[in-house]
């Protein structure tokens, strides 16, 4: 049992202790003992829903695909499967399947073995991967497992650090990135005495700062165990590939004076024998995902070159890089694509480089030479819509990817660079769930918004469409702000159609998988020109489709989409409903109290005491307009939220029910930026629902029985 939960289980019995002392106390009634919000509730998992429609009971029975990793002959391949048949956070398990069959099944045990992480030693004899407590080293058929190194972790948020762990090429050692605790004193005493400016921690709970552990490298010798620290002091290294020759490798971090204001990763290389350090890049941009050529001589990288770089969300799109590791010498190889880019992946043979690639809602996989040229989309074919996430490729320049597509979560498909033929579905997870539902189509249109730009929208019909009926809609707008939303299954929208609702998303302006420039429109201007485009969406879906009803509008989204949301509340009464959740409510407040402190900076090109910049922010927070509010809002945020506080909500919810406008503020336990437990997920779909349900319809749609949620 883990300190922690010692911990947890010690406070616990205290708070036991603390109850019946207060309840023998002469004259006074027993006090009700409050919910332990620190452990999970006691609730069964509810089996699926038994007909075609979709319902928080299924999120709760669907499983999907990723981290595909091929065995070094070929013909097996690793991959995780996510689980969320238990209360709590959804949890993975390692499968495989075997390419000449192409059957799949569960690694190591009955069920598959808990863990994540696979990864084939050089020879494909055995396997290591992440346990909870540290890296396991197996057979390659699961068997004969046992501990290998002990890992510890930070809170520090690193954002864009990537592998933690890798064999060498020749099988004899692994490196991997542990954590150290670090001299400063700690944060946790009495009185609090802080200094360090970025005090808080990535993840809200159960931690409240910073545990100002640093990461560092480490080599283990897999024949003795024997462990080496390669690293020391007061920064955090991390983010590392092996070199051909066993014996260097590559890392990331931030060489700043003041690594915590300023986010900056540069490339550094280390020789594991004599430890000498080599820094190989030199700027004020962002280098992350780097990963080692096959012959050595080359590293690509993805890029980000402005001045300044938010280590939270970003309006420049990441490219691929190369640089030469003898000369130095970089090249942005990624040039010749206009959009967002993923991690790259070279080929066995070193000729190419493969990475994702966002494209109008959904996301390609591209290869481009090494040495600079034409790229080529490898697949899916545009009629797939398909989303792909990680891939592994194959010697003779397959692919096998981890792919979202409109009817199903990700699952393995077979990409083949040299057809154009369809990819090949390798995994069916969810067939014993999603082969009985009715999955909504998805359609999508351009339309033109306020200032003639062409905008992108998806829209999600009601399943047993009449288009003899009129159906509400919900509007579901995306965060990030730098982010895009497409045809790929959601439970969400899948969720809406089953209840007899349109959901329409749009991509606005500052969204990505349209080009740099269009990225770009969205500087210092957040609740201006985007806004605008979304209202212009919902005009245009309306002019579309006279089955839509205008009279029966909603409006939801998360973080960035959470504060578009407030702010079109504030701009005009049309919405009927509207469903903010882990959302910003005044500007000036998030930059501050969020645990990411620059990426207005980055948005509006200046702090925000520079430059006029918070009277900017201030005159778009919509708290400010609260007063010309009139839709009712049901307000949702995760209770340890740090990336956007929940004093954005709180705030908000006082203001609203000061100007009289009907309010509800829903705060979930545990949960940081974005909810993790499935409990939890079902609950706010249910709530949703049912607001939607009171607000829009005085009767729920044709088809679907009125529900109401847990404990209200």
């Amino acid at each position: 049992m883990t300190r922690r939960k010692l911990n947890i289980r010690h406070a616990a019995a205290l708070a036991a202790v603390l109850f019946q002392a207060a309840a023998a106390v002469p004259g006074q009634a027993a006090p009700q003992p409050s919910p332990q919000v620190s452990t999970l509730p006691q609730q069964p998992v509810p089996p699926p829903e038994a007909g075609p429609r979709f319902t928080s009971a299924d999120l709760f029975h669907l499983r999907s695909a990723s981290d595909p990793q091929l065995s070094p002959d070929g013909r097996s391949v690793l991959f995780t499967v996510q689980h969320a048949d238990r209360i709590g956070a959804p949890y993975t398990r390692i499968f495989m399947l075997d390419r000449r069959t192409g059957v799949s099944r569960p690694w190591g045990s009955a069920e598959g073995i808990e863990g994540g992480s696979p990864r084939w030693s050089p020879d494909g004899s055995r396997v290591a991967y992440r346990s909870e407590n540290g890296l396991v080293i197996a057979n390659a058929d699961g068997s004969q497992s046992r501990p290998f190194a002990s890992i510890d972790a930070t809170n520090h948020p690193l954002p864009r650090a990537s592998t933690g762990f890798a064999w060498s090429p020749d099988g004899r050692r692994i490196a991997y990135v542990s954590a150290v605790a670090a001299t400063d004193p700690p944060m946790e005493a009495d009185p609090i005495v802080i200094t360090r400016y970025w005090y808080r921690p990535a993840r809200g709970w159960p931690e409240r700062f910073n545990d100002n552990k640093r990461l560092h490298l480490f080599v283990a010798d897999v024949a003795t165990g024997e462990v080496t620290q390669l690293t020391q002091g007061d920064n955090y290294e991390h983010s590392l590939d092996w070199a051909p020759d066993s014996r260097t490798l590559l890392y990331l971090a931030n060489p700043e004076l003041d690594p915590d204001s300023t986010h900056n990763y540069d490339i550094y290389t280390i020789d594991v024998e004599t430890k000498s350090v080599r820094r190989l890049t030199e700027t004020r941009g962002v280098e992350y995902a780097a990963r080692w050529s096959p012959d050595g001589r080359t590293i690509a990288f993805l890029g980000l070159m402005r001045p300044v770089t938010s280590s939270e969300t970003n309006m420049e799109e990441p490219h691929v890089w190369t640089i030469d590791v003898e000369t130095g010498r970089r090249e942005e190889i990624g040039a010749v694509v206009d959009s967002v880019q993923g991690t790259p992946s070279w080929s066995p043979d070193g000729r190419w480089l493969y990475t994702t690639v966002q494209s109008r809602g959904t996301v390609g996989l591209y290869r481009m030479p090494a040495t600079g040229g034409v790229a080529k989309r490898v697949g899916p074919a545009d009629s797939e819509r398909g989303s792909v996430g990680s891939f592994a490729v194959a010697a003779n320049g397959d692919a096998i990817a981890a792919m979202a597509t409109p009817g199903d979560l990700p699952q393995l498909h077979l990409l083949r660079p040299a057809r154009s033929e369809r990819s090949a579905k390798l995994t069916e997870l969810n067939a014993h769930l999603l082969g009985r539902k009715q999955i909504a189509e998805v359609e999508s249109f351009t339309f033109r918004t306020y200032d003639d730009r062409e905008i992108e929208a998806f829209l999600t019909k009601p399943i047993d469409f009449d288009a003899n009926r009129k159906y509400p809609m919900i509007v579901v707008i995306h965060g990030g702000p730098h982010g895009q939303q497409g045809p790929a299954f959601t439970a969400k929208t899948q969720a809406l159609a089953s209840r007899g609702y349109a959901s329409l998303m749009v991509n606005y302006r500052g969204s990505t998988g349209y080009g740099q420039s269009f990225t770009n429109l969205i500087a210092r201007d957040q609740n201006g020109g985007e806004a605008m485009d979304i209202l212009a969406g919902v005009d245009a879906a309306l002019a579309r489709h006279s089955w839509l009803d205008g009279d029966r509008l909603g409006v939801e989204g998360g973080s960035y989409g959470g504060q578009l949301t407030n702010w079109l509340i504030t701009q005009t009464p049309r919405f009927k409903a509207a469903i903010p959740w882990a959302s910003i409510s005044n500007l000036v407040s998030h930059n501050y109290m969020s645990v990411y402190h620059d990426y207005l900076e980055q948005e509006y090109f200046g702090k925000p005491h520079t430059g006029g910049i918070m009277d900017m922010l201030w005159l778009r927070s919509p708290i400010r307009f609260v007063d010309r509010v009139r839709t009712p809002v049901l307000l949702s945020h995760g209770d340890a939220d740090l990336l956007v506080n929940v004093a954005e909500i709180e705030q908000y919810f006082i203001a609203l029910r000061d100007v009289g406008v009907e309010a509800v503020m829903l705060r979930y336990p545990r949960e940081g930026h974005g909810m993790r437990e499935t409990q939890h997920i079902a609950d706010f779909l249910d709530r949703s629902l049912a607001w939607y349900d009171e607000h829009l319809t005085a009767t729920s749609p044709a088809g679907a029985q009125r529900q109401e949620p847990p404990g209200s």
